[in-house]
């Protein structure tokens, strides 16, 4: 008979719809219907508006709600764009947000919705330490336009109500956390999906991956988050390959994009992981999508947290389909994962300086995904990871 004591959690699901296929678009109207919203901004960047053809569909789909599209968004949203997308969004009178694009759109339309809502500076609004050294995200209380995600790569951010923007002149990364901002669903579309290169699905789908493994690794104990977790952990590693095999097919694009969204909800649940925190402070110091930067970091931070994570390595080598259940198995595995994913090996691989590496560990401990791993590590400790893996 197992001792192990009944199970304690509260695990609240917000509202989200899902749309999936050739007539996922046609639910926009009905979307916008629904929250009484009329006058709809598009937030994207300059790579989708280079595919008329398939944003057009968006166009048709949206008709007379339509009022403007702001297609200045930029790879990590900084501060500025962010700024520029917020005046957008007040000049056209918004009534609600459609974020189409990866996840620099879908971060981009939830931060300039924050500060048109809010009225105050950036800095005003982000979590920060407070004195008792503790990060503490201020409570953002003004309403928020309601907002849909039309994505042309894989994402967890579709699900994620934190967002976070980029200082350009200090690199600090910023983070502004409001559940109301959470999108009111996903629309995924397969014209939209294929206008992507496959590199950069690719690189999106690796943080879809990474955060799986992380989120499962996590201290936080939740059976239904594990459920989406492991089942996007297990469509990660069928259909991340096929996108070699089939870089111009929808279908591999899609599933992985549901994968998405199963890591961001599950993880949402369980909390961000290690090697989440210190790729968004190496990822900008990188030639490379962060999405590869984390996944390179995940062996690593693995081998960090093993330790503590005993049982929950034990659930990792179960969902691989591994009969060893050890730490040393389940990492071992990942690594080799990694290898078919073509993933590069070393930070300085992916143009990360040494000199660069503390500044990169400072900025890490300031990142909220590290206070949900199973172990925090101190500077010290962050330092001596990035180092190994450079």
């Amino acid at each position: 008979m197992s001792t192990d004591p009944d199970p304690r959690l509260r695990h609240v699901s917000p509202a989200f719809r899902t749309f999936c296929g050739e007539d996922a678009l046609a639910a926009l109207p009905r979307e916008l219907a629904r929250v009484g919203a009329r006058r709809a901004v598009i937030v994207c960047g300059p790579s989708v508006t280079k595919h008329a053809d398939a944003l057009s569909r968006v166009h048709e789909a949206l008709g007379e709600h339509l009022v403007g599209q702001f297609d200045g968004v930029a790879e990590h949203s900084p501060i500025p764009v962010v700024e520029r997308a917020r005046q957008f969004l007040a000049d056209h009178d918004a009534e609600a947000v459609i974020a189409v694009g990866g996840g620099s759109a879908v971060v981009t339309a939830r931060a300039a919705a924050i500060l048109l809502a809010e009225r105050r500076d950036v800095w005003q609004l982000c979590t920060r330490r407070a004195a008792d050294g503790k990060l503490v995200s201020p409570r953002l209380t003004a309403p928020k336009l309601p907002q849909w995600v039309v994505p042309t790569t894989p994402t967890t951010a579709y699900a994620k109500a934190g967002s976070a923007v980029r200082d350009p002149q200090t690199g600090e990364r910023l983070a502004l956390y409001d559940p109301k901002t959470r999108a009111q669903g996903v629309l995924l579309d397969p014209a939209m999906a294929l206008t992507a290169p496959a590199r950069l699905t690719w690189s999106a789908a690796l943080n879809v991956f990474a955060m799986a493994v992380e989120g499962l690794q996590s201290r936080h104990i939740d059976p239904l988050a594990d459920a989406q977790l492991a089942h996007a952990l297990r469509m990660s590693v069928a259909w991340l390959p096929q996108l070699r095999t089939d870089p111009e097919g929808s279908r591999p694009r899609l599933h992985l994009m549901l994968a998405a969204l199963m890591s961001g909800q599950g993880s949402d649940h369980t909390g961000g992981g290690l090697a989440q925190a210190l790729s968004h402070a190496v990822g900008p110091r990188s030639s490379a999508a962060n999405g590869v930067v984390e996944a390179l970091l995940l062996p690593h931070a693995m081998r960090f947290n093993a330790g503590v994570v005993g049982h929950r390595i034990a659930m990792l080598a179960d969902v691989l389909g591994l009969t060893d259940r050890s730490a040393q198995a389940v990492i071992g595995k990942i690594e080799r994962l990694l290898e078919v994913f073509e993933v590069p090996a070393r930070l300085r691989d992916v143009g990360v300086l040494e000199q660069d590496l503390v500044e990169a560990a400072d900025h890490a401990l300031d990142d909220w995904a590290i206070t949900s791993g199973p172990r925090v590590p101190d500077r010290v400790d962050a330092l001596a990871l990035l180092t190994n893996a450079w």
